[in-house]
């Protein structure tokens, strides 16, 4: 038996891909209305899309939102958002450098490099505690230049599934606006952490509360399930209504020549959906299902190493958070585990806890311990 612990897209217990059956209901009636055309969008991308994904990060009572402060423009996906923000920064703002967390999502580099904008990063996860290395973290972001540009993962940061508290969040804005450091958010995972959405997006609306100007990359891969259909969004939270009006038509001048449009069919389903408040509690309860069994699964895989003695301390298994596990397991151990066990995961011992089910967790944990006490 072979087990996929490397798919970054999440698992029914089955092990098959889930549509939602809320996204099934929004594809049926748009399919059903024979009003509905073929027309481009606007580079923009659609209009209610985009006021609803504000809505969904910033709040419904956003002061941003209300005071005209907030661009919003449809992208694809996670990926299309930063590319779209990274390139306008490397076109319109004055410092051109960009700090990510070091580990990070293996995408990153390239994306913002190849958008002309010079990588750096700062300390963020300790392996030692197979946490965040939060001192390191306030040391690198201190030396920063001010005015630079800080990637950071709004929650369930990839690859390591360690995000930092409340307090440690609120001591990040802090220092970031004395050293006026810009945010970019890269939000792939509302909702889908946690299981709340509002809860996911806490260290966003902490940053957009006190005024200043931000970032922030949105997909709904991940939370709608919608992966293939790319959808996502960027905003830009501006200092006032006036900046957002500009800001806007300089994003359409870097979308133009990029696609000229977004497509139409996965910002219709969202929009849809959370435009209809039946149809959004329903996927409220669909969303946290898919978060639910992913937790049920970090604990499953913690009582088994614990039921079998195996060396170490696997609690960072139920502390962190999402879709990945950092396991802490070396490449010699990852390798011991794909040859001896069949088990596939990336070579840093990331692995996808949407990949696991009640069924396979015994291997997992028979492969680690094995691992584990192999190489001792």
């Amino acid at each position: 038996m072979k087990v996929n612990l490397g798919v970054g897209a999440y698992r029914t217990e089955e092990g098959k891909p889930l549509v939602l059956n809320v996204v099934r209901r929004a594809e049926q009636m748009l399919v059903n209305d024979s009003s509905r055309v073929k027309e481009y969008l606007p580079i923009t991308g659609l209009a209610d899309f985009n006021k609803m994904s504000a809505k969904l990060i910033f709040g419904n009572d956003s002061p941003a939102i209300q005071e005209k402060r907030v661009t919003t423009v449809q992208c694809l996906s996670g990926t299309g958002s930063l590319r779209v923000g990274a390139e306008f920064l490397a076109r319109h703002y004055q410092q051109r450098t960009i700090y990510i967390p070091q580990p990070t999502w293996g995408n990153h580099p390239k994306v913002f490099a190849l958008s002309g904008l010079f990588v750096k990063t700062y300390r963020y996860y300790d392996p030692a505690t197979r946490g965040l290395n939060f001192q390191g973290l306030v040391e690198d972001l201190s030396s920063a230049p001010s005015g630079a540009v800080v990637l950071l993962h709004a929650c369930a940061h990839n690859p390591t599934g360690v995000d930092p508290t409340v307090e440690q969040w609120e001591q990040i804005r802090q220092l970031m606006r004395s050293k006026a450091l810009l945010p970019f958010f890269d939000s792939a995972y509302q909702g889908f952490a946690s299981g709340n959405l509002d809860a996911d997006a806490q260290p966003v609306r902490l940053f957009a509360a006190d005024g200043g100007e931000l970032l922030a990359a949105q997909s709904y891969a991940k939370n709608m399930g919608l992966y293939g259909e790319r959808v996502g969004a960027l905003s830009i939270v501006c200092k006032t209504a006036d900046v957002a009006a500009k800001v806007e038509s300089q994003l359409k001048l870097v979308i133009r020549p990029m696609y000229s449009s977004p497509p139409i069919h996965g910002a219709s389903i969202v929009a849809t959906i959370l435009k209809d408040s039946e149809m959004y509690n329903e996927w409220t309860i669909e969303l946290k299902a898919m978060a639910d069994r992913i937790i049920s699964m970090r604990h499953q895989l913690f009582e088994a190493l614990r039921e079998r003695g195996t060396p170490g301390d696997w609690t960072h298994i139920v502390k962190q958070i999402g879709m990945f596990t950092f396991t802490g397991l070396n490449t010699e151990q990852v390798a011991f585990m794909t040859k001896e066990y069949h088990i596939y995961m990336t070579s840093d011992g990331r692995i996808s806890m949407a990949g696991l089910s009640s069924k396979t967790v015994p291997l997992l944990a028979d492969a680690i311990h094995a691992a584990v006490t192999h190489a001792n």
